[in-house]
């Protein structure tokens, strides 16, 4: 009889801790849902608008790192792609944002999550693995962006016109936020 009462605590705490991870996860497509319509407008310049997006993108992944960085990313995509509003207000929403100028940049989202967990969860805490991180995530994100904007202008110029040049400055000081943020959160001396 206590073998059984075990197994059946075992499981039940099983199942709380799945349903824990799948609302972090969800949780963390919301918060990168709302950072996607903080968002300036970048026309006539540029249709690929500049948003808090991709620091949260980066964000998850620092916090939540590699695997549930890429699951959250995977069910934000999923959200959009069905036509819930959590892309950028920018483009046409659902899945043709997918095709559209910042059709890279969302497909990247995982692996950029992805990356950014991987490279913070190998070792120490600190700032300066952190930033590490999330500059190799930036990279990877907007290789995968740029190749998308390459694919639809065929000129290499035009792509980074559209989506690099323009965006540079704000992209270091969000990868130094999410830095700072996940630092002092994962060695819990948030404020």
């Amino acid at each position: 009889m206590a073998k059984v009462a075990i197994q059946t605590l075992d499981s039940q705490s099983r199942a709380q801790e799945f349903l824990r991870q799948g609302a972090l996860i969800v949780g963390a497509s919301l918060f990168v849902a709302i950072c996607a319509h903080i968002t300036i407008p970048m026309m006539p310049l540029t249709p690929v608008p500049l948003t808090v997006q991709n620091m949260a993108v980066v964000l998850v992944g620092l916090l939540l790192g590699s695997r549930r960085g890429l699951a959250a990313l995977m069910v934000y995509l999923l959200e959009g792609t069905v036509g819930l509003p959590v892309f950028s207000p920018a483009g046409p929403g659902g899945i043709a944002q997918l095709f559209g100028f910042t059709g890279g940049f969302l497909l990247a989202y995982p692996f950029v999550a992805f990356l950014a967990g991987y490279v913070f969860e190998r070792g120490k805490k600190t700032f300066l693995r952190a930033t590490i991180a999330a500059f190799s995530a930036e990279i990877l994100l907007f290789v995968g962006g740029l190749s998308w904007l390459y694919i639809l202008t065929h000129s290499l110029a035009k792509a980074a016109y559209l989506g690099l040049y323009w965006f540079v400055a704000a992209e270091v000081i969000k990868v130094m936020f999410a830095a700072a943020i996940a630092t002092r959160w994962r060695r819990g001396k948030w404020l």
